[in-house]
C-alpha cells in the first residue's frame, strides 16, 4: 500500500496532480490541487484505491483529510470518487461539525449532497466524529446569501469553503465569503 508521495509537482489540473516520483510521473487524484506550485516539491498522505481496471491514488495534505477519507470510504454506497467529491465541496472541519451536529441541512445545501446521501451519512457517521470539527451554524444562510445574490450553487459552496476558521457569527463570514468571492 502507498501510503506517502513525495516529489516534485510536474503539473496540476483541477482534479489532481502529477508527482515525479523516482523518475516516474504518478497522477494522484486530490481534493485541493490548486494548493500545490508546479516545480515545488510536494509531500502527500495516499490512499490506494484497487479496482478492477486498474489502481488509481488520492492525495491530501494533512493526515486528518486522509483520515476523514478513509472513514467515508466506511459508509455503504462510498467510493473514493465519492468521498474526494465530498471533500472538495467543503472543508473537512466543517463536515465533521455538520456530521457531529447531524446537520442534514447544511450537507444538503452547502455540502452539495442529496438528502438519502446525506442521512445515510449522519447515520453512519454522526456517533463516529461527534463532538469534534468546527461547523458554523451561520454556514447556509451564508450560502443563501450567496445563491440569492446571484452567484451559482459551485461558487457560493467555494466562497463558504474559503472562509477562514477564525472568523465567527453570520455576518462576519458573509462579508469574508462576499471579499473571497470577489478577489
Amino acid at each position: 500500500m502507498i501510503r506517502q508521495v513525495k516529489g516534485v509537482v510536474l503539473s496540476t489540473d483541477p482534479f489532481g496532480a502529477v508527482i515525479e516520483v523516482a523518475g516516474f510521473g504518478i497522477y494522484v487524484n486530490m481534493s485541493a490541487p490548486e494548493n500545490l506550485s508546479v516545480d515545488a516539491v510536494a509531500s502527500l498522505h495516499t490512499y490506494l484505491a484497487v479496482k478492477q481496471d486498474g489502481l488509481e491514488l488520492y492525495g491530501f495534505a494533512v493526515p486528518e483529510d486522509l483520515r476523514f477519507f478513509e472513514l467515508l470510504l466506511r459508509v455503504p454506497g462510498v467510493g473514493p470518487k465519492t468521498a474526494l467529491a465530498i471533500l472538495r465541496k467543503a472543508p473537512r472541519e466543517s463536515l465533521i461539525g455538520a456530521i457531529g451536529k447531524r446537520d442534514l441541512d447544511y450537507l444538503t445545501r452547502v455540502a452539495g449532497m442529496g438528502k438519502k446521501a446525506a442521512e445515510k451519512l449522519l447515520v453512519e457517521l454522526s456517533e463516529k466524529v461527534a463532538g469534534s470539527g468546527v461547523h458554523d451554524d451561520g454556514d447556509a444562510e451564508v450560502f443563501d446569501t450567496l445563491v440569492a445574490l446571484g452567484y451559482t450553487e459551485r461558487e457560493a459552496r467555494a466562497s463558504v469553503s474559503k472562509i477562514p476558521k477564525s472568523i465567527i457569527g453570520k455576518d462576519d463570514r458573509l462579508k469574508a465569503a462576499l471579499s473571497g468571492a470577489t478577489s
